[in-house]
């Protein structure tokens, strides 16, 4: 969802009165709730992550809105912010097949991969089962593992997310 449909968005609201829209689309979801001062709020499904604050068209009343930035999409930030942060890009590990979520080799083992692990380039994140085929999932990245999206043992979908990974 760009600011262009952002700022529609909050323009249908304020016009039709709406006091509540809730729309999910590609991974976001944004709440729109009007209370005594309006606001709204865009969060990813997961995980909450850096917000930055988005004005409205020029003209109409200040409604201030809070956007946070999914994992795995690159956040564009303004001059300042640049200045002040270094460019850091999340690249989100899907599931590239239906199956149960495995983090270690065997019961009671090491996870392969923990938060702030290291990963290099083809090194095994986990495994997942899909009819008594133990599939290993390996890294396309190398970087740091920042999130697992998914818990052991979890049955997980094609195209689920499973691990966020801060490149190099």
């Amino acid at each position: 969802m760009d600011l262009d449909q952002l700022k529609q968005l909050l323009t249908l609201v304020q016009e039709h009165g709406v006091s509540e829209l809730e729309i999910e689309q590609d991974g976001l979801r944004v709440k729109v709730r009007k209370e005594g001062a309006a606001s709204a709020v865009l969060s990813p499904i997961f995980h909450p992550q850096p917000s930055a604050t988005v004005g409205t068209a020029p003209g109409s009343p200040a409604m201030p809105v809070a956007v946070a930035i999914p994992q795995g999409t690159p956040a564009t930030a303004s001059p300042d912010a640049s200045a002040a942060e270094d460019d850091v890009e999340l690249a989100v590990v899907k599931s590239p097949i239906v199956g149960t979520f495995y983090r270690s080799p065997e019961p009671g083992a090491a996870a392969f991969v923990d938060v702030g692990t290291t990963v290099k380039k083809g090194q095994v994140l986990c495994i997942i089962e899909a009819m008594k085929l133990m599939n290993e999932i390996d890294s396309e990245y190398d970087g740091e593992v920042v999130n697992v999206y998914v818990e052991n043992g979890q049955p997980v979908q094609y195209g689920e997310r499973l691990f966020a990974i801060r490149t190099r």
